[in-house]
């Protein structure tokens, strides 16, 4: 991996640049105030590619003066900054660096440094339906069932995006990310999944259960099919204790809720099914 320059060293890059007339900008020289042309050294964050392309705009957009000399001024490398000195390439490794500080973000609950980030990505012309799918990830990967509204605001807003584009559709993405950021947060529902992935790759395939599956023809019937299946709604309490784990996962438990938001009450829903099965059992058909 290689180590950003010093802003001397982009400077002394820059310099040869605006010298270099077979590959630099030397056919037209540009007049540029050595603050300026520091500015734009110091801005550049160490990216050298990123110093370069600053001047080449800032050189294109100079203009003039009455002897007819392009001059590049402070509002030039101004603006020139703001649209390309940011630190991103979309088809390199800042593509996920800035990504992972976006969704690290969200997940530490910071909504200032989540916008930011958000920021970095939209002004430097990252595609906003792939910010939007990463905030639909974030929404059930950090927060899941704590907030369910969460996911439907990360939807909304990738919706608003195809409706009204860009720029328009900026404003829809910064509402997600603060959203996501100060939602409450869970991780049951990505830990209860992948603990599942792991099972289903390393544990045997078994067949559904005979009770579980529907006889759609007599045949089936009479081989068991839906025998002993007991029918929740018939039940006084909703409740049956059905096994509906293959064997060799019996009572396996994959999504173990947290204290957090909406997800306390389903912690607390799942304690009274657990409490009730405990105590009824198989009791509750007689």
């Amino acid at each position: 991996m290689l180590s950003p320059l010093s802003t001397d060293e982009i400077l002394t890059l820059l310099e040869r640049a605006l010298q270099d007339q077979e590959h630099g900008l030397g056919k037209r020289p540009v007049v540029i105030a050595p603050e300026l042309l520091r500015q734009i050294a110091v801005f550049a964050n160490g990216d050298a590619r990123a110093a370069y392309n600053t001047l080449e705009i800032a050189s294109a957009a100079a203009k003039e003066d009455a002897e007819g000399r392009p001059i590049i001024t402070e509002s030039i490398v101004e603006d020139a900054i703001q649209r390309k000195v940011l630190l991103y390439d979309k088809a390199g490794e800042e593509h996920y660096n800035v990504i992972s500080a976006l969704h690290k973000s969200v997940r530490n609950s910071d909504a200032d440094a989540a916008l930011y980030w958000l920021g970095r990505m939209l002004e430097a012309g990252e595609d906003p339906l792939y910010i939007a799918r990463r905030l639909i990830r974030m929404a059930s990967e950090d927060i899941g069932l704590a907030d369910p509204s969460a996911l439907n605001v990360t939807v909304a807003a990738m919706q608003a995006v195809h409706f009204l584009g860009m720029p328009e559709g900026n404003l829809a993405l910064a509402q997600a990310a603060v959203y996501l950021a100060l939602a409450p947060k869970s991780n049951a529902l990505y830990a209860g999944y992948s603990q599942v992935q792991a099972d289903v790759q390393k544990t045997t395939a078994e067949p559904v259960p005979l009770h579980l599956r529907n006889a759609v023809t007599g045949l089936m019937a009479r081989f068991g099919y839906g025998k002993d299946y007991q029918y929740a709604h018939d039940a006084s309490d909703r409740l049956t204790d059905m096994q509906c784990l293959p064997e060799n996962l019996k009572d396996r438990r994959y999504y173990l809720p947290t204290e957090e938001g909406f997800e306390k009450k389903l912690k607390e829903k799942l304690e009274t099914i657990q409490e009730w099965k405990k105590k009824y059992g198989s009791e509750q058909q007689e």
